[in-house]
């Protein structure tokens, strides 16, 4: 009787877990907030230090297994005022509830373009310029390989073109 109480146990949890992730793959994006173009505070020290990046992007690589998110991987350094530019919008609290609901984030310090890009490789891009934002899917498949360096000039783009590119991106899921 115990052997078939466990049995039972087992294919509930099996059944249930199939459930789940079928769940975090239909998951849909939310309606990205309206943010508008008045100028945004920069952040100027966005980015952690090189050496947190391998460790932070195998917790969300997790995280995203089991949320069905896909993850956001934001390649920048703390020299650039692109970067500080595109981190100010993400601090915008309706932003960065937005971005919470539907991402797992990683924010990968390259230094001077010369640390941590072996990462971008990995999914089979190039990082040639900073922020340069890889979009990867819970299953670990680049989603927008073609236009990481879409935001690249983020000081010159208003925060809701910011937002609108991150929610077309958020939709290739």
């Amino acid at each position: 009787m115990r052997f078939l109480k466990l049995g039972l146990c087992l294919t509930c949890c099996v059944a249930l877990a199939g459930v789940m992730s079928e769940a975090a793959m239909a998951r849909t994006m939310t309606t990205a907030p309206v943010v508008g173009d008045d100028p945004v505070h920069p952040v100027v020290v966005p980015y952690p230090v090189p050496e947190m990046a391998q460790a932070q992007l195998q917790a969300a690589i997790a995280r995203a297994k089991v949320s069905g998110k896909p993850v956001l991987l934001d390649f920048g350094g703390n020299w650039s005022p692109d970067c500080w530019s595109l981190s100010g919008v993400l601090a915008i609290p309706a932003v960065s509830a937005w971005i919470a609901q539907n991402f797992e984030v990683v924010v990968v310090n390259v230094s001077r373009r010369n640390t941590n890009l072996g990462i971008g490789e990995n999914y089979g891009v190039e990082i040639t310029a900073v922020p340069s934002v890889l979009i990867v899917s819970s299953d670990g498949k680049a989603l927008n390989a073609g236009t990481i360096g879409a935001l690249s000039n983020a000081s010159k783009m208003t925060p809701q073109s910011i937002v609108d590119q991150l929610a077309a991106w958020g939709k290739l899921n």
